[in-house]
C-alpha cells in the first residue's frame, strides 16, 4: 500500500503576520511548525503502514525552510518526502495549491490512499484535500474519525456528523480528511531523528511538475483577498459607585433597566 500525506508547515499561533499589500500570509522570519492538525494524517498512514505494509511519502509546498516539517514527519516514520517550492507558487490561493500539489502527486507515482488534515491553522479554510480530489478525479471522505476496514480496493470508515457517525464504504485510490478523534500522533524516536537527518529530499518546480506560471501563485489563484485590517474595538462604558446602602440601591436599579434596554430582562 502506497499512502501519501500532504502536510503544511504554518507559522506559530501567535508569530502570525499579513501583508496588507498582497493579503498574503509573511512566512519568511517567522517561528514556524508543522500544522498540527496534519500530524493526525501522518500518524493515522504509519498506523496503516504498520498494520497492512506499504510505503508513506509526505508532501509539502513552500519555501526551502519547510523541509524542516517534511523532516520532522520522516522522524515519525514516513518513509520519504518531497517538497514542491518555487518562487512562482508564492501567493497561491486553496486552488492554485491543490492544482501544483496534484501534479506532484502525478509525478510520484500510483499511490492507494492520500490522507490530509481536517484543516491547516493558517488558513482554516480545509479545502485544499478536497480541492486535490477533484483536481486527480478521486471519491472523498472528509471528517474520518476511524478506518473501520481496509483490502486491496475498498475501504470503511466512520466519518464525523453533527449528529454523531456516518458509516462509508470507497472505493480505492481515495482522499481522505481525517479529525483528532482518528489516533494520537506519535513522538519522533531518536533512531528517527537520525534518519530525517540524513534523508535526501526531492524538490520539485515549475519545470519538474510542468506546470505553467499562470497557473500558479497569485496569478493563477481565482481569490483574493482584497483587503486586511486589525478590527477596532471600542466599548462605551457606564461606571456605577456605591458607596453607601442609597448608591447600592441605585446601582441595583440602574443595571436591572440596562438589562431592560437591551432586552435582557
Amino acid at each position: 500500500m502506497r499512502i501519501i500525506v500532504p502536510i503544511k508547515q504554518v507559522p506559530e499561533t501567535n508569530a502570525v503576520r499579513m501583508d496588507e499589500t498582497t493579503g498574503t500570509m509573511v512566512r519568511e522570519g517567522v517561528e514556524a511548525i508543522v500544522n498540527p492538525l496534519d500530524l493526525y494524517a501522518v500518524e493515522t498512514a504509519l498506523r496503516l503502514k504498520e498494520a497492512h505494509g506499504g510505503e508513506v511519502i509526505a508532501l509539502t509546498m513552500g519555501p526551502a525552510g519547510a523541509t524542516k516539517a517534511l523532516r520532522e514527519a520522516i522522524s515519525m516514520g514516513c518513509d520519504g518526502a518531497v517538497l514542491v517550492s518555487h518562487k512562482a507558487f508564492a501567493g497561491s490561493d486553496t486552488w492554485a495549491t491543490a492544482r501544483v500539489l496534484a501534479q506532484a502527486m502525478r509525478k510520484i507515482g500510483a499511490f492507494d490512499l492520500i490522507l490530509c488534515g481536517e484543516r491547516a491553522t493558517d488558513g482554516d479554510t480545509g479545502q485544499v484535500g478536497p480541492e486535490l480530489a477533484a483536481f486527480l478525479d478521486l471519491p472523498v471522505v472528509s471528517y474520518v474519525g476511524a478506518i473501520d476496514g481496509l483490502s486491496n480496493s475498498t475501504l470503511r470508515v466512520r466519518r464525523l456528523v453533527e449528529e454523531g457517525h456516518e458509516l462509508l464504504e470507497c472505493d480505492l485510490p481515495a482522499l481522505l480528511t481525517v479529525v483528532k478523534e482518528i489516533a494520537n500522533p506519535r513522538l519522533p524516536t531518536l533512531q528517527g531523528k537520525r534518519r530525517a537527518r540524513l534523508a535526501s529530499i526531492s524538490a520539485w518546480g515549475p519545470e519538474e511538475l510542468g506546470v505553467a506560471g499562470e497557473e500558479t501563485g497569485l496569478k493563477g489563484s481565482p481569490t483574493r483577498v482584497v483587503k486586511v485590517f486589525r478590527p477596532k474595538i471600542a466599548r462605551q462604558c457606564e461606571k456605577l459607585v456605591a458607596a453607601d446602602e442609597a448608591g447600592i440601591e441605585a446601582a441595583a436599579d440602574r443595571v436591572v433597566a440596562f438589562l431592560k434596554e437591551k432586552v435582557l430582562l
